[in-house]
């Protein structure tokens, strides 16, 4: 993270363009992912309904004309988190331009419990006592295995620390809100998950490109586009790009609560493997913070209610935020 803060505005440019990129890679790995999916379905007997974008090209072109061309409203609904989480990866740059790297990597973990609360006020489930405790354990394991001691540098950079911390806010909030918007999209219709994000990627795009544009158009037009892209950079994007296929697919199954749970698990296995193939030093914060994610992990998992689906009807407040 001090690193990032050090780079110059060449960084900025990669990092919108990065931005752009990845959701144009999504989109494509979710239409080939239309023409393959009935390979997953092969023993299972769909409805007609959720199964008109798969087996040929031609159910394939008719449904993104039905669902994509043909419904400018479900563009616009699924245009909101792809806004959201724009505003969400700028708001985090700005705060850490303006926050110590340490400062950032903890307050940025809120994101954690505020994903639990949307989920608790935007689809009207119940988390237990426990989980609440496990959600904020959990947050406390991740910065623990991501802390880094702040390290003394040369550069001197002028911070805003209340403007740090007000667009880390935005950030948190930002996240647990599209995260669960785009659920609560995902489990209230029969339109498919590959669909779904076709519609979501095809305005994110849009709005990524409408971002580097007006933030770095004069660099861009001076250095073109592609500029600083490396084989390095394009396994970046494809990687990413995956990664976001099978987050979908989480949030579709599971829900948000959990892709945060198997976010830290990646995380934990991600320093590990740095370990056997760069020599990676554990510390004892390191071995805390795992510790406390998969303490978290077990203890989320205990109770037996169901918190995958949309509950029906309008519980008490008091009764959704038990615990809190």
């Amino acid at each position: 993270m001090c690193y990032v803060k050090r780079q110059t505005s060449s960084f900025k440019i990669a990092a919108t363009k990065f931005a752009a990129f990845r959701h144009s890679g999504l989109l494509l790995l979710r239409m080939a992912g239309c023409q393959r999916v009935k390979v997953l379905r092969t023993h299972s007997s769909p409805s007609p309904l959720k199964n008109r974008e798969t087996g040929n090209l031609g159910r394939f072109k008719a449904s993104l004309r039905e669902n994509v061309l043909g419904s400018p409203k479900e563009l616009m609904k699924l245009s909101v988190p792809s806004l959201v989480y724009a505003v969400q990866n700028n708001m985090a740059f700005l705060a850490l331009s303006n926050l110590d790297a340490a400062v950032y990597q903890v307050t940025y973990q809120l994101k954690i419990p505020c994903t639990a609360l949307c989920t608790v006020l935007m689809l009207n489930r119940t988390l237990s006592r426990l989980q609440w405790i496990s959600v904020f354990m959990l947050c406390g394991g991740v910065v623990l295995v991501q802390w880094r001691p702040a390290q003394a540098t040369g550069v001197v950079v002028e911070q805003n620390p209340l403007l740090g911390f007000g667009a880390i806010a935005v950030a948190v909030l930002c996240s647990g809100f599209a995260g669960v918007y785009f659920e609560k999209v995902l489990k209230s219709s029969d339109t498919s998950l590959w669909v779904r994000n076709i519609q979501m990627y095809l305005s994110g795009i849009v709005v990524t490109l409408v971002g580097v544009y007006l933030s770095d158009g004069a660099e861009i037009k001076e250095k073109g586009f592609f500029y600083g892209y490396t084989y390095y950079v394009w396994l970046v994007i494809f990687l990413a790009s995956v990664g976001g296929l099978y987050t979908s697919v989480v949030v579709k199954y599971t829900d948000n609560i959990m892709k945060g749970f198997s976010a830290a698990a990646a995380i934990v296995l991600s320093t590990i493997a740095s370990v056997m193939l760069f020599g990676l030093q554990i510390t004892l914060t390191f071995a805390l913070g795992t510790l406390l994610v998969c303490v978290s992990i077990y203890l989320y998992g205990l109770p037996r209610q169901d918190t995958t689906s949309i509950q029906q009807g309008e519980p008490a407040s008091k009764e959704r935020v038990s615990g809190v």
